[in-house]
C-alpha cells in the first residue's frame, strides 16, 4: 500500500553551502543568479524514484514564490504546502478554498499581523543602531512574519521573551538558524497536510487507511511529525537541540546534508513495506474545513 510522504525542505532535504553542501552536490535552487540549495546526486535520485512510486508532498514554511525558485527532483508535484500550510499548491494553481479557510482561522483565534508586526519593531534595534543584530524584517505572505539575525549579537533574551508576548495573542515564535518567525497558532503544516490528505482520498489517488509518514527539523515542524504516523526527523536543526521527540520518531544517524539521504532511504523502505494504519493523528490538524 502507498503511504503519503510529507517532508520539509531547507535543511531536510535540501541545504545550502552554509549548512553542509559541497562543490560535489547538485544545485536544485538558484537566486538573484547565484547556486542557493543543494541536494547530493544520491538524494536527489532517491526523492526522484520515491515520487514516482508513492504521493509526496513538499510541506515548507517558504513562500510560493520562494518555494518555486526550487527545481526539485520528482517534480513537478500534484499537491505542495507553501507558507507552513497557509496556502496549498495543487497542480501549481492556489487552492483559493484553504486559504480562506485559513484567514478565518487566523483572524477568529490570533492577534493581527499589524499588531504582531508592531510590537516586534519595538524590540529591535533601528536600522543605523550600532546595536543593530537584525539583518532584515519581512512579512510573508500577508499572514506572518520573520527577522534575519546576526546569531552573534542575538540578545540571548530575546526568543523567551517575545514567545512570552506572543503565544497569549495566538502566535508561536521559532527560531531555525539566521530566521526567527512568528506564526498564527492555526497556520501549520499538519492542518494542510490533512486537508491534502482528504483530496487525495477523494480523487481516489490514496487508500483511506494508507500511513502518513514525515521529515522536518525545526520547531515549525513538530506538528507535522506528531500528526503523521510515523516520522523521522535529521540528528540537526532546532527539535534536535530541543532534544524534541514522540513515540512515532526516528532520529538519523547523520547529520548534516547526509541526513537527507537516509530519511529518503527510509521514506522508500517504509514505501515498500505494504504498511496499513488507518490515520488516527488528526488532533494536530486544527482547522476545521
Amino acid at each position: 500500500m502507498k503511504p503519503l510522504v510529507a517532508t520539509d525542505l531547507d535543511r531536510t532535504m535540501i541545504y545550502s553551502r552554509a549548512s553542509g553542501a559541497s562543490e560535489g552536490d547538485r544545485c536544485v535552487e538558484i537566486y538573484d543568479g547565484a547556486p542557493l540549495s543543494f541536494m547530493t546526486e544520491k538524494a536527489a535520485d532517491l526523492l526522484s524514484t520515491l515520487a514516482a512510486r508513492t504521493p509526496v508532498v513538499p510541506a515548507t514554511t517558504r513562500t510560493r514564490e520562494q518555494f518555486e525558485r526550487i527545481d526539485l527532483p520528482g517534480g513537478p508535484f500534484r499537491y505542495a504546502v507553501v507558507s507552513n500550510g497557509g496556502r496549498i499548491l495543487h497542480d501549481g494553481a492556489d487552492d483559493i478554498t484553504w486559504r480562506r479557510t485559513v484567514e478565518s482561522a487566523v483572524a477568529a483565534g490570533s492577534a493581527s499581523l499589524a499588531e504582531v508586526s508592531a510590537d516586534l519593531l519595538t524590540r529591535i534595534p533601528a536600522p543605523d543602531s550600532d546595536q543593530q543584530w537584525v539583518g532584515k524584517v519581512r512579512v510573508a505572505d500577508d499572514l506572518f512574519c520573520y527577522l534575519v539575525v546576526d546569531r552573534e549579537r542575538q540578545p540571548a533574551d530575546f526568543i523567551a521573551s517575545w514567545r512570552a508576548w506572543c503565544e497569549p495573542r495566538g502566535w508561536s515564535v521559532s527560531q531555525q538558524g539566521r530566521k526567527i518567525y512568528a506564526m498564527p497558532h492555526p497556520v501549520t503544516k499538519s492542518a494542510a497536510l490533512a486537508h491534502v490528505r482528504e483530496r487525495l482520498i477523494d480523487q481516489d489517488l490514496l487508500s483511506p487507511d494508507a500511513p502518513v509518514l514525515a521529515a522536518g527539523d525545526g520547531r515549525l515542524d513538530a506538528d507535522l511529525l506528531a500528526y503523521a504516523d510515523l516520522a523521522i526527523r535529521p540528528r540537526h536543526g532546532e527539535l534536535e537541540e530541543a532534544g524534541w521527540t514522540a513515540d512515532n520518531l526516528r532520529v538519523t544517524a547523520s547529520s548534516g546534508i547526509m541526513a537527507s539521504e537516509e530519511i529518503l532511504r527510509w521514506f522508500a523502505e517504509r514505501s515498500t513495506l505494504g504498511l496499513s494504519a488507518p490515520h488516527s493523528s488528526d488532533a494536530a490538524a486544527t482547522i476545521d474545513t
